[in-house]
């Protein structure tokens, strides 16, 4: 099988957000694929809407034989096996509000590949905006 080198960046805000963090971590190695790299774990404010909880994000470097649907769709599993309700899901889709959440765990990039699905956009179309993103990834991408 090809493996994939796959992007990921994680973050969370409810709860013990490190340890959330580690969890998401440890779960996309165990059924995702192996973990090659792992940033340092980042306190950044909220993007995108106000809360009184501060995020705990990384990126995570992740080597698989999946394709990008199966990874989305264990990434999502993740997510709700952690506490992510159906209501930050269905906010997520329509990118109009932002909210607090146990984990989120976004694909960055995926090989060199571009899709542009309804539900799957590789590279993430905004992690160029993000230093919560951008700063962690660097990290990996530039040991």
């Amino acid at each position: 099988m090809t493996k994939h080198r796959v992007y990921f960046s994680l973050g969370s805000n409810l709860g013990d957000r490190r340890a959330n963090v580690e969890q998401a971590i440890r779960l996309i190695g165990e059924r995702v694929g192996q973990v090659l790299r792992q940033s340092s774990l980042m306190e950044t404010e909220p993007w995108g809407f106000h809360s009184d909880h501060p995020f705990v994000n990384a990126a995570i470097l992740c080597e698989t034989e999946r394709t990008p649907r199966e990874v989305l769709l264990l990434t999502q599993q993740i997510e709700r096996d952690m506490g992510k309700t159906e209501a930050h899901a269905t906010q997520r889709r329509r990118l109009t509000t932002y909210h607090d959440r146990p984990i989120d765990i976004d694909i960055l990039l995926y090989d060199d590949l571009t899709m542009d699905e309804p539900d799957l956009k590789i590279p993430h179309p905004l992690m160029h905006q993000r230093d919560f993103v951008m700063i962690p990834l660097k990290e990996i991408t530039n040991p």
